[in-house]
């Protein structure tokens, strides 16, 4: 028997605060664990329709995301199979949702569609924070979200085994958490317009 193909995709954007939240959570799955053939790990950003082409591949398909279910800050909600799509798109929280709804419409229309779904969402507190990261009650939830993706992965006999060495990065490494995190200025100094790490600098005309 043919072992199923499964991607764990985190999409969001980790410039936006709790937006990143996706992205953390397949980040710590790639920090500490390794997978068996068939088990692959994305940081899907926000690409959106450029997704589509793993999702079909995919025979079983685990997503985290920020996702706004209109519930307190920081509550994590398990939603499974046809009922994903729904909540992708339920409120326009963020330009990648909408996007990934329409991945998953595609991939349904091109009869290449996961078997077996699972949305990992956290209801976010902040998102306007540009340079931000992770409001407590979502990071919170990160060791928890973990946990239901393992145990998921496990009922399905897929074990991931501890890691005793460094993984290769799925993102550049000033993103990972502890170094954007560190790189970020104090409030009284930052740059509220967004965040001066990430926007090119352009040198002052003389007057």
């Amino acid at each position: 028997m043919t072992a199923p193909n499964i991607l764990i995709l985190g999409i969001g954007n980790l410039l936006w605060a709790d937006e990143g939240f996706g992205v953390r959570c397949v980040e710590l799955l790639n920090e500490r664990y390794r997978f068996p053939d068939g088990v692959r790990l994305m940081d899907g950003g926000t690409q959106g329709i450029y997704l589509v082409q793993h999702v079909q591949q995919a025979d079983c398909l685990i997503v985290f995301d920020a996702v706004d279910y209109g519930l307190a800050p920081g509550t994590l909600k398990i939603v499974r199979d046809d009922e994903v799509p729904r909540f992708m798109g339920a409120k326009r929280m963020s330009l990648h949702q909408t996007g990934f709804q329409d991945v998953l419409a595609l991939a349904a229309f091109s009869g290449a569609y996961p078997r077996e779904l699972l949305l990992i969402g956290v209801q976010p507190e902040e998102l306007e924070d540009f340079g931000g990261s992770l409001r407590e009650p979502v990071r919170a939830q990160l060791e928890p979200a973990l946990r239901v993706a393992l145990e998921f992965l496990a009922e399905r006999g897929v074990v991931a085994a501890a890691r005793d060495g460094d993984a290769e990065r799925l993102a550049p490494a000033p993103l990972a958490l502890g170094r954007y995190e560190a790189g970020r200025p104090a409030e009284e100094l930052a740059y509220r317009h967004g965040d001066i790490r990430f926007i090119p600098q352009q040198p002052l005309e003389d007057d």
